[in-house]
């Protein structure tokens, strides 16, 4: 669902403890995965996050489960991330259940998300349709034990089955770097059964399961169908969404896990040579623009977890310009160390930590290498930011403010002077050295400086309205009785 419609809240709800207050700004920026009990039955949750940039996580949420349910609030309707999240469930061809959230606000109108459900043809049950709403407070928990029993309903009419026989098969929904642990795999086992000992491949990582926690913390042996568990032992970072498989042996999982790291190696070292190429930082952005030149900003990015990576990545991918580049040196998981600070050296480039920090290390030699280090822990703050700076670093865009306005009046040709105009200032003040259009009729016939400027015989600076004077054209010659001569002056315009 949206951002900010409750789907977290839902959970909540659902699981009755409190996970919104941990995430900054109430935005829920990991996948988490949980799992509760309604009638003898297990049910998986994945929660996913509801701001746009979060789409890609969105999308694998959705192909990772069996059934999609949407939060739609009720006071709020149906929001532009509603409407991708649909799309992320048709494209994954499963059943979706709607949960009408926040029914006891004012303002409430769940009888309009369903009108607006009906026109994207999501046709609700009360219309005709097949589509199950529910609605629900998570606030008042009013409606959640109606909604389990609709997820039960649902999974026993689609026959819902997976065999927990043979090898693990299944999904990393999240990966980060622990500091004491090591690489940490969220994963979503789908077909088989998960074990201690197993080894796996996943990705470009690789290794044997050395420990599985499940959702609430507690250290399991085994994971079969449905069943979401942190797993360590991998070799390194897999990228969420990866498949994990359980390989025969180590062997045959380390070779695969070689390959595959090859291959990634090599389409990220075509992007970063394609977008590669001069440079700089964000401070030393608006010297180079002032020349015109369009520019490229260099980025050292780390983040929490695989999926907080890709979307800041793609997020800033967006907000690219015609005359603005980024360009990322490197991408990673884990805090800000001294390594990246000095590839931040080397690139002339700007670090920016999205929910990590720097070490000692790594800010002691940012302060003497005078490296920027930026850290959020907000998304849209951190996109904010980099917008605003891309708007500094943009040419300029100048409006004309006119100063003075004349009249010609009579045009003397002075030898080697050429003709001069004697003008009456109608409105403002002309300048000697302004910045002057000519005008004939309304139209621009020529653009240039008042050369010089004369009050009867003597040289001065200005001429205020009402005053008569002589001006002389840097270079135009053309001159005649009844032109306007303005003048005007360039401010600059804060690009919108």
């Amino acid at each position: 669902g949206h951002v900010d419609h409750g789907k977290t809240s839902v959970l909540d709800a659902i699981r009755k403890t409190k996970v919104v207050q941990g995430e900054a700004g109430g935005i829920t920026q990991h996948i988490g995965a949980y799992q509760v009990e309604r009638g003898g039955q297990a049910l998986t949750f994945i929660d996913t996050p509801g701001h746009a940039a979060f789409t890609s996580m969105r999308a694998r949420g959705a192909q990772a489960t069996d059934i999609v349910i949407l939060v739609v609030a009720a006071d709020d309707g149906v929001m532009p991330q509603t409407l991708e999240a649909m799309d992320h469930a048709r494209a994954a061809e499963v059943p979706i259940v709607v949960a009408i959230n926040k029914i006891d606000r004012e303002g409430a109108d769940p009888n309009k998300v369903l009108a607006q459900l009906a026109e994207r043809d999501l046709i609700p049950e009360s219309y005709g349709g097949d589509i199950i709403t529910v609605p629900v407070s998570a606030m008042t928990e009013e409606g959640i034990d109606d909604l389990l029993d609709q997820i039960v309903l649902v999974s026993e009419l689609e026959e819902l089955k997976a065999t927990p026989d043979g090898r693990a098969v299944g999904t990393v929904l999240e990966a980060n770097l622990d500091k004491g642990r090591g690489p940490v795999a969220t994963v979503l086992v789908q077909r088989g059964t998960l074990s201690i000992g197993d080894p796996i491949v996943a990705g470009a990582a690789w290794g044997r399961v050395r420990a599985m926690t499940d959702d609430l913390g507690n250290a399991v042996s085994e994971a079969g169908p449905s069943t979401p568990v942190e797993v360590l032992g991998l070799s390194e970072v897999p990228r969420s969404g990866d498949i994990f498989t359980v390989a025969p042996d180590e062997k045959t999982a380390s070779r695969v896990a070689d390959t595959r790291e090859h291959w990634q190696r090599q389409a990220n070292m075509a992007t970063v040579s394609s977008s590669g190429g001069g440079g700089a930082k964000l401070e030393d952005i608006f010297k180079q623009i002032q020349a015109g030149e369009a520019t490229t900003l260099n980025l050292v990015l780390k983040a929490d977890v695989h999926g907080s990576l890709e979307a800041v990545t793609e997020s800033l991918r967006k907000l690219e310009r015609d005359d603005v580049k980024l360009s990322f040196v490197s991408r990673g998981v884990g805090g800000v160390n001294e390594n990246d600070v000095q590839l931040a050296v080397a690139s002339n480039a700007t670090i920016l930590g999205f929910n990590v920090r720097p070490d000692r290390k790594a800010r002691e030699t940012a302060e003497t290498e005078n490296v920027e280090i930026r850290l959020y822990e907000i998304i849209y703050q951190l996109l904010e930011d980099i917008e605003n700076a891309m708007l500094g670093m943009l040419e300029p865009e100048f409006e004309e403010i006119v100063t003075g306005e004349a009249q010609v009046r009579q045009v003397f040709r002075i030898s080697g002077v050429g003709p001069i105009a004697g003008c009456l200032v109608e409105n403002g003040t002309i300048s000697d050295g302004a910045k002057v259009r000519f005008l004939r009729e309304g139209a621009i016939i020529w653009k240039g400086e008042v050369a010089s400027l004369r009050h009867f015989q003597d040289p001065v600076n200005q001429v205020t309205a009402g005053m008569e004077c002589g001006i002389g054209l840097s270079d135009f010659t053309d001159l005649k009785e009844g032109d306007v001569i303005e003048t005007y002056d360039e401010r600059e315009i804060p690009i919108a």
